[in-house]
């Protein structure tokens, strides 16, 4: 009988690099001579920037003689032979997830449920909050709350507590989850390509206070939700996911906000998965995603 992979032994491979010939070649050799089953490989060539993106899943035998650490610490050799920007890293370990919230509780809440039934492979490591509000919520999870009241003048010190806090509890990935305070551009560039937000998106966009209701004065056929990295452009950072309903005329004000609550915790839930299952490659303003 052939000896079978163990997996629950499994391990995730990033690679991105300058598209040039024997890459892929290299990866897997590297992988099947040290005793590892490729599982799973999905590669990207873009032929606009001539980079190259690559995420594969290995598992290794019961019975390998190399253990992950000695595979990874052998992989460096591939890596300076072909210029590789690279990450490998245990699948079944969960990414610690800081979860930032205000007032609105339904991002926050479907976060929770979905990390509660195993659909998201997270630690939850705080909850932090410019409101007490959603306070009741954590201390029924039993999971860390901070409130860090912001105004004009504390800005600059809550985001210093704030990444104190991060670094406190080793979290990895911060959501903004309705979080509805603009961030600094110095926070935005330390937390590059680690911070989610959600953010209501319609055709045409709405600004400002009340944007199911703008929706609803100009007879809007969709309604969506943009879930993307934080940057220190308003709203308009690289595109994770987004979630789309048609609506029509008869669709009032109050209806429109719920869909809009739906479409928000969809691709924000979507975009955390994508994140920590790192299917996610960000490359200057968009996004690589191998689904």
């Amino acid at each position: 009988m052939n000896e079978q992979p163990d997996n629950t032994n499994q391990f995730i491979l990033t690679v991105s690099c300058k598209t040039g010939p024997n890459i892929v070649a290299g990866i897997t050799s590297y992988l099947s001579e040290r005793g590892g089953y490729i599982y799973e490989l999905s590669q990207f060539d873009d032929k606009v920037s001539g980079q190259f993106f690559m995420r594969t899943v290995f598992n290794t035998f019961s019975e390998s003689s190399l253990s992950f650490e000695e595979i990874r610490t052998g992989f460096v050799d591939v890596a300076d032979k072909f210029d590789l920007e690279w990450t490998m890293h245990e699948a079944n370990r969960p990414t610690k997830v800081l979860i930032m919230v205000s007032r609105f509780d339904h991002c926050l809440v479907d976060l929770l449920y979905r990390y509660r039934k195993g659909e998201l492979n997270i630690e939850i490591t705080a909850i932090v909050s410019n409101h007490y509000d959603l306070q009741p919520i954590a201390e029924r999870e039993e999971i860390r709350f901070d409130y860090l009241p912001v105004t004009k003048e504390t800005k600059t010190e809550k985001e210093s507590d704030l990444l104190n806090i991060i670094d406190q509890t080793g979290t990895e990935l911060v959501v903004l989850a309705r979080y509805m305070q603009v961030l600094s551009d110095n926070l935005c560039e330390q937390l590059r390509g680690r911070a989610i937000n959600i953010h209501h998106s319609f055709l045409p966009g709405f600004k400002g206070g009340k944007p199911y209701h703008q929706a609803f004065e100009r007879g809007v056929k969709l309604i969506g939700a943009t879930a993307h990295y934080v940057t220190g452009d308003l709203d308009e950072g690289p595109i994770i996911e987004q979630s789309v309903q048609p609506v029509n005329h008869a669709y009032y004000p109050e209806e429109l906000v719920a869909i809009g609550r739906d479409t928000e915790t969809m691709a924000l839930a979507r975009a955390v998965k994508l994140h920590t299952e790192n299917r996610v490659f960000l490359y200057g303003n968009k996004t690589v995603i191998f689904k």
